[in-house]
């Protein structure tokens, strides 16, 4: 699994004009889930995620983490971290098919949740807006491949 995670003041996701998940400060997380990923890395990658200290403390210090300032999370699945770029046009196929996917991705906000964080997010597959206020910006890429 793959995540792409900003530290955020606010974001939000609009489907069809619609919003569908808004929260105020925490993460925004692009979540990319591949054909080898299981819940157990869903479960790690969640955890490590919920535990990042990366808010600032009263000396200005990265060192607070997302229950510690009362954070949220604003999840969007993103197939599109495992984009092969070798050629012009990306290419999609080292992405997880939606049957494994999706539950991988329910998982993961489901633990989450689980730790008492408010998760809002985007719909599976479908064409969103993403919109978000960086806090910094503070941008982590996490790869559960390399945890």
């Amino acid at each position: 699994m793959r995540a792409v995670v900003t530290r955020v003041k606010e974001a939000s996701v609009i489907i069809e004009g619609t919003i569908n998940g808004k929260i105020r400060q925490g993460f925004l997380v692009l979540l990319g889930i591949g054909p080898e990923d299981t819940a157990a890395e869903a479960d790690r990658l969640a955890e490590k995620i919920c535990n990042c200290r990366v808010f600032e403390d009263e000396n200005g210090k990265m060192n607070l983490s997302l229950d510690q300032v009362g954070g949220a999370l604003l999840v969007v699945s993103q197939f599109t971290l495992y984009a092969d770029l070798k050629k012009r046009r990306p290419g999609f196929s080292h992405a997880a098919k939606p049957e494994l996917a999706v539950p991988l991705y329910e998982r993961f906000m489901e633990v989450c949740r689980i730790r008492g964080f408010t998760v809002e997010h985007g719909e599976f597959g479908a064409d969103m807006q993403v919109a978000s206020v960086n806090d910094g910006p503070v941008t982590l890429l996490f790869d559960s491949a390399e945890m």
